[in-house]
């Protein structure tokens, strides 16, 4: 989700609810105790340079069980960000932690804001000898294996 689209959501909903990967909301107490830019600066496996950024929360969760962050105060948070870093339209991660800090994409329901499991990927699969395509045999081409009738593997 871009913060655009995030900062839209805002504006549709009157409460704040965060949905966990388990189904479970974050429990409305939360804070958000960060709000800015995340900026990653990396080479990958193919030896090209990269930087990544994305607009990047911490929601907290502290035993002020009264505590509610309205959306347009989350709104009023994230203008200033904007304004304190010169913030374009990138996406947003979530940090929240639970066993370990964890980061997550966000999409939104229409209702709530739902954490999404962000993925590993190599990107340069072209150097790394990562064949992008699935090899495909024919199955008369596997002759050859141990399962075959009378082979006694199974």
């Amino acid at each position: 989700m871009k913060l655009s689209e995030f900062k839209n959501a805002l504006g549709q909903i009157n409460q704040l609810n965060f949905i966990q990967l388990n189904g479970n909301f974050v429990p409305r107490h939360f804070h958000i105790t960060e709000a800015g830019i995340t900026t990653k600066n990396f080479v990958d496996c193919g030896g090209t340079v990269r930087t990544e950024q994305t607009f990047s929360m911490q929601l907290w969760l502290a035993e002020d069980f009264d505590h509610r962050l309205a959306p347009e105060k989350l709104h009023d948070i994230i203008h200033l960000a904007e304004k304190l870093f010169h913030i374009e339209d990138i996406d947003v991660d979530i940090e929240f932690q639970q066993e370990t800090i964890n980061r997550y994409g966000l999409k939104f329901d229409g209702h709530h804001f739902l954490f999404v499991s962000k993925q590993t990927d190599c990107l340069a699969k072209d150097h790394c000898g990562i064949p992008l395509d699935k090899i495909k045999i024919p199955m008369s081409d596997l002759k050859n294996t141990c399962c075959t009738p009378n082979s006694n593997c199974c």
